[in-house]
């Protein structure tokens, strides 16, 4: 039997190829529940869910009537949400000071009020419990420079993340948060093209090599089994990252300026 056989999984930030969407999207599959990818690009959608085997419905994180629609679509394909990611984000990197008022805006938009839409919407649909997953970030807890706006409205869905769990853990619904740390994305595909990059952040790794994608679908699929007895946590899925820090901006940009072994 596959570990999530018969369990409806909605997984939210699915829309760019190769992403970490994408990749738990797979591994769900391969575990035996029926998925549903959700994101902004329908293009991507579209032949995702045809190479697949899945369901899908476009979603704009941002729009409330959009996670309300998509959470309505799982309850009509397959009567219930048991399982609910959201793995949207946007790596932004300004400097404290000159962040915009527009910036912030849209950060907080889409990875503060956007997740506090998506859980809403889909939580009047899981009556037999089940596991809401957010994917944060290590940064959420330790420092990187020149990101604060990302790190402050992730830190700030995570407590979001606690509170549900708090409130709905006797309707047997489970709210946690996965932490990687630098996971090879679309997001990070400009740090992994330079492997003296690369190598400055996994000497701060004390298992002594960056993540993968694998490793938080690994997580995830755990955090949704039913006989997963936590809640209300944040797995730091980094490698021991949050045992020491990120480099510093200067040590990056030297290794960005690195020539080529």
């Amino acid at each position: 039997m596959k570990q999530l056989d018969g369990k409806t999984a909605i997984i939210l930030g699915a829309s760019a190829k190769g992403n970490l969407g994408q990749t738990l999207a797979k591994r769900f599959l391969a575990e035996g529940a029926n998925v549903v990818v959700s994101g902004r690009r329908e293009d991507e959608l579209t032949t995702f869910a045809k190479d697949n085997g899945c369901a899908y419905k476009p979603c704009d994180i941002t729009m409330k009537s959009d996670c309300e629609a998509l959470a309505a679509f799982t309850q009509d394909k397959y009567g219930r949400v048991d399982i609910a990611i959201n793995s949207t984000g946007w790596g932004l990197l300004v400097p404290f000071l000159e962040t915009t008022a527009e910036q912030l805006a849209k950060m907080t938009a889409l990875q503060f009020i956007g997740p506090y839409y998506f859980y809403q919407a889909v939580i009047p649909h899981m009556p037999k419990g089940g596991s809401l997953i957010q994917i944060s970030s290590a940064t959420a807890t330790i420092m990187l420079d020149n990101h604060a706006a990302y790190m402050g409205t992730k830190a700030g869905t995570d407590h979001v993340v606690r509170c549900i769990a708090n409130e709905f853990g006797e309707k047997g619904i489970r709210a946690n948060s996965i932490s990687p740390g630098l996971t090879d994305t679309p997001m990070t595909e400009g740090a992994f093209a330079k492997a003296a990059v690369v190598a400055c952040f996994e000497r701060e790794y004390p298992l002594g090599r960056v993540g993968t994608k694998e490793d938080i679908a690994d997580a995830a699929v755990w955090l949704s089994q039913d006989g997963c007895f936590m809640t209300g946590q944040n797995l730091q899925v980094n490698g021991g990252l949050t045992l020491r820090r990120n480099p510093r901006a200067s040590e990056i940009s030297a290794a960005f300026m690195a020539p080529e072994a």
